[in-house]
C-alpha cells in the first residue's frame, strides 16, 4: 500500500505542482534567447538542425516609455525588431529574439558566466548527428564523452556551437541513466 500511495503520489506530481510550488504549473512552454542575426538563427535551426518554425512577432518598443523596462527588465530604448517561435521536435519551444539597444552586451557567455547557457538537443544516433555537423561545417568541441559512473553513466553527450558563437549540445541516452535504479521519479525524456 506505502508503494502504492508514493507511485500516486509521484504521478500526481508530473501532473501539477507541488503544495509549495508554483499553483497551476503543468511544464516548461518555452526557452527564450536573443540573437545577433534572427534570420541566420532561424535558418540554422529549421535548415541545419531540422526544427520547424511558426510565427513571426514583433516589432516591439515601448516608444517614450518606460515599458520596456518595466516589462522586460531591458533599457527602456530597447525596440524588438522581430522575434520568432520554433518548435524542435519533441521538446519545448524555443523563442527567440533579436534586440536593439544602447547598453546591449553583444558578447556571447560561456557557461561559466553568470547568465551562462546551453540548449541540448537529444539524438538517437551520435556518430551520425556529430558527422552531420561536421559536414556541416559547425564547430563540434571534442569527441562525445560517455558518462560511465554516477547518476548520469549511460549518457554521452558533446557540445557544438551555432554559427554565432551559441553553446548547444547533443546527448543520447538510449538505455537510460542510472539514476533511474534509486529514483521512482524520473527527469523529462525526449525518448517517450
Amino acid at each position: 500500500m506505502k508503494k502504492t500511495l508514493a507511485a500516486l503520489c509521484v504521478l500526481a506530481s508530473g501532473s501539477m505542482a507541488s503544495a509549495d510550488g508554483l499553483p497551476g504549473m503543468t511544464g516548461m512552454d518555452h526557452i527564450g534567447f536573443t540573437v545577433p542575426d534572427l534570420e541566420q538563427a532561424v535558418d540554422f535551426f529549421t535548415g541545419t538542425l531540422g526544427c520547424q518554425a511558426f510565427y513571426p512577432l514583433g516589432p516591439f518598443s515601448g516608444g517614450e516609455s518606460t515599458w520596456m523596462q518595466d516589462h522586460l527588465n531591458v533599457d527602456p530604448k530597447a525596440t524588438i525588431p522581430a522575434m520568432r517561435l520554433v518548435r524542435c521536435a519533441n521538446g519545448a519551444n524555443l523563442e527567440i529574439f533579436q534586440y536593439t539597444a544602447p547598453d546591449q552586451d553583444s558578447k556571447q557567455p560561456r557557461n561559466s558566466d553568470i547568465g551562462g547557457h546551453h540548449l541540448a538537443f537529444y539524438t538517437t544516433d551520435m556518430d551520425a548527428a556529430v558527422s552531420y555537423l561536421q559536414d556541416k561545417g559547425i564547430k563540434v568541441l571534442g569527441a562525445p564523452t560517455t558518462m560511465t559512473e554516477g547518476p548520469s553513466a549511460g549518457e554521452t553527450w558533446v557540445y557544438f556551437l551555432a554559427p554565432w558563437g551559441m553553446q548547444l549540445e547533443l546527448v543520447s541516452y538510449p538505455d537510460g541513466k542510472a539514476y533511474e535504479a534509486n529514483f521512482d521519479a524520473r527527469l523529462w525524456d525526449p525518448r517517450s
